[in-house]
C-alpha cells in the first residue's frame, strides 16, 4: 500500500515544481515589461496647433490658480475705443439723447458698443435740465460708457442748470477749449473738427464775438483738406424749431473757409440737406452738406415746413450717424435701432 501511494506522491511534487516555475517565469515578463520605455502617443510627441479660446460674450469672474495676476486673462472689452489699425478714422454719433424714462438712449448706446472710433454728442445730452444727477444716472449708464471717447457740445437743456456746469463737471477737458471757452476743436486723421457752442443766448456768437474771432483764426490755422463742423442748432431745418439765424455768423465763417459737413441736433428727427451756401442756395461746388441729427433718444418729432434743399427727411426710428473719415472724402451712414431705414453716401471734399 505504501508502494501504491509513492507515483501520487511523485506526480505532486512534479506539478508543485511547475507552477513555481510559472510563477518564476511570469514575474520576470511583467519586471521586463515595466523595464520599458513608455511608447509615445502622435500627439504627445507632435502637439499640432494650439486652438484659440472662445472669448466670452459678457464678463466673468477670473477664478485662476495662478498667484501672478498679470498671467491671468482680462476680461473682454464691452466697446470698442480705438480705430482699428490701419483704417479711417471714424466719427459717430447723435444729439438729443438721454432721460431717465426713455429707452431708445440705451439702444442707440448698443449701437456704440459695436462701432470703434471718435463719438460726438451734439447737444442735450441729459433731459429733461442737464442736472448732476441727469449726467450721472440717465446719460451714464447709457453713452456715459463711452465717455473717454466722447467729444461734446452743449445743447439749450444742458444749459438749464446752473449755465452747464453739470455738463462741464461731466465731461471736464473734453468739453473745453485750451482757455476753458466751451467751443474747441481737434483733428482726427486728415480732417479738422471744430466743435461750436451754440447757445446764443448764454455766449455770443455774433461776428466780431470771441467765439466767431476763435472760429476764423482756428480754421486759418488748419492745413487739413477737409473740415467738419459740430454744434447743437442748425441753421437750416424742415423740423420742429426749423431755421435759426442766430448761427449764420458760423456758417459764413465756415462757408467762406471751405469747410466741408455741419452736423447739429435739436430737432429731433433725421434730416440731410445737399450743399448749400449761407443763404440757403444750392452750391456743389463749395457749398457745406449739413446733417441733423437729433435722435439719440428724445422723442421723435413730426416735421413742418419743408426747408430748401431738403434731401431727406425720416422720424421712422431713432439711431446714430456714422461718418467714416477718408483722405479727400467722406462716407456717411445712418445706423438705426430697428427697422430697415438707413441713408448712406459717399462726397468729396472741396
Amino acid at each position: 500500500m505504501t508502494n501504491q501511494r509513492r507515483p501520487y506522491a511523485r506526480d505532486a511534487g512534479l506539478l508543485i515544481v511547475a507552477f513555481v516555475a510559472t510563477l518564476i517565469l511570469l514575474a520576470g515578463i511583467v519586471v521586463a515589461v515595466n523595464s520599458q520605455p513608455p511608447i509615445e502617443s502622435s500627439a504627445s510627441r507632435s502637439p499640432g496647433p494650439t486652438q484659440p479660446a472662445s472669448v466670452p460674450t459678457s464678463p466673468t469672474p477670473l477664478q485662476s490658480s495662478d498667484p501672478d495676476p498679470s498671467r491671468q486673462p482680462s476680461p473682454p472689452i464691452d466697446s470698442p475705443s480705438l480705430e482699428p489699425s490701419g483704417e479711417d478714422p471714424v466719427l459717430v454719433g447723435a444729439g438729443d439723447i438721454a432721460g431717465c424714462s426713455y429707452e431708445e438712449d440705451e439702444a442707440t448706446a448698443k449701437l456704440l458698443d459695436a462701432i470703434p472710433g471718435t463719438v460726438f454728442a451734439a447737444g442735450d445730452l441729459a433731459y429733461g435740465s442737464g442736472t448732476e444727477r441727469q449726467f450721472r444716472d440717465c446719460y451714464g449708464p447709457t453713452w456715459g460708457r463711452h465717455l473717454e471717447r466722447t467729444r461734446p457740445v452743449p445743447g439749450n437743456h444742458d444749459y438749464d442748470t446752473d449755465e452747464a456746469r453739470p455738463y462741464l463737471e461731466y465731461f471736464g477737458e473734453a468739453a473745453l477749449g485750451p482757455d476753458g471757452e466751451t467751443w474747441y476743436s481737434f483733428d482726427l486723421g486728415t480732417w479738422h473738427i471744430v466743435m461750436l457752442d451754440s447757445n446764443c443766448t448764454h455766449v455770443d456768437c455774433e461776428e466780431g464775438s470771441d467765439q466767431v474771432r476763435w472760429l476764423i483764426d482756428d480754421l486759418a490755422g488748419s492745413d487739413a483738406e477737409c473740415t467738419a463742423a459740430i454744434f447743437h442748432h442748425p441753421r437750416f431745418s424742415s423740423g420742429f424749431h426749423g431755421n435759426d439765424r442766430d448761427v449764420s455768423p458760423f456758417w459764413d465763417v465756415l462757408y467762406e473757409a471751405g469747410a466741408d459737413v455741419v452736423i447739429n441736433g435739436h430737432d429731433h428727427d433725421y434730416e440731410r440737406f445737399a450743399p448749400q451756401d449761407p443763404d440757403a442756395n444750392e452750391d456743389r461746388a463749395a457749398g457745406l452738406r449739413q446733417f441733423v441729427v437729433g435722435t439719440g433718444g428724445a422723442r421723435l418729432r413730426d416735421f413742418e415746413e419743408t426747408a430748401a434743399n431738403s434731401e431727406l427727411r425720416a422720424i421712422v426710428s431713432h439711431g446714430v450717424l456714422k461718418f467714416t473719415l477718408r483722405d479727400g472724402r467722406y462716407d456717411w451712414e445712418f445706423v438705426a435701432t430697428s427697422g430697415p431705414f438707413s441713408d448712406r453716401g459717399s462726397a468729396a471734399c472741396h
